[in-house]
């Protein structure tokens, strides 16, 4: 779905309609580690090959818009067929920040659906709302009993995850702050996106990017996730600090001292 299909219904309100979006033309990062030399099957392609994969991201009031809207829209790009669930009343749900989104449907329709992934934004009160949300946590638990991927970013992985003892005897990372509270219920890490058996999570708005592509790795595989991040142009080597590097550089030289 092409991104100017999300309509604002209210000032700031972020329409998310349920669609599969087409897989974006195939593209490579020349440094992006070790991708497979002899990919090339189109996006078209690949994406009729399989069936979508199907993808809850549910939100709640105080969700972190760019970790629900971010994760959304990166999984479709790669074919997912992803449902935004809505644990309030209502679809409209009040995110952080004065953003509005509004879900696809109700969580309470989506509890006898199997999803391949269940992917937790963060966000306060956002986490602890989904938390609170009985079908939700007995969805999760359903998740990981069946041995389905889930996932959580922000606040969510200890908020919820750890709440839920989702990550009992597991590497797990989330929001620096709560790192102690997370440490309860799972062995903590500081990496940017960690991965540990069936689970994924991750640590705030500014590493979501890297998240929805390691679900993408996970649901469809490299090629699809190279694929994807592409035409992103993300970031190749995700441990690298953040520098500004001189394009085009001139050597200046004068003879004199200046005026």
């Amino acid at each position: 779905m092409a991104l100017s299909r999300i309509v604002s219904l209210f000032p700031h309100c972020l329409l998310l309609p349920k669609s599969n979006h087409l897989a974006l033309p195939a593209c490579r990062l020349s440094s992006y580690p070790k991708k497979r030399s002899n990919f090339s099957i189109s996006a078209s392609a690949s994406s009729m090959a399989s069936p979508s994969k199907k993808v809850l991201v549910p939100v709640a009031n105080g969700t972190e818009p760019m970790e629900a809207v971010i994760t959304i829209d990166v999984l479709r790009r790669a074919g997912a067929d992803v449902t935004v669930g809505s644990v309030e009343k209502q679809l409209c749900v009040d995110a952080c920040h004065g953003v509005k989104i509004v879900a696809d449907a109700l969580i309470s329709d989506c509890a006898e659906i199997v999803f391949d992934l269940i992917s937790l934004p963060g966000g306060m009160p956002g986490a602890t709302n989904l938390r609170d949300c009985k079908i939700l946590e007995s969805m999760m638990n359903k998740q990981a009993a069946d041995g389905r991927l889930y996932a959580a970013v922000c606040a969510s992985p200890a908020v919820a995850l750890g709440s839920w003892g989702l990550l009992k005897g597991l590497k797990a990372t989330c929001y620096p702050s709560f790192m102690e509270q997370l440490a309860s219920s799972a062995t903590t890490v500081e990496s940017r996106v960690q991965q540990d058996g069936n689970v994924v999570t991750s640590r705030g708005p500014g590493t979501t990017m890297e998240y929805a592509v390691s679900l993408i790795e996970q649901l469809c595989g490299k090629d699809k996730a190279y694929e994807v991040a592409g035409p992103l142009v993300m970031r190749p080597n995700h441990g690298d600090d953040y520098t500004i590097a001189e394009r085009n550089s001139m050597e200046w030289t004068c003879d004199k001292s200046p005026q």
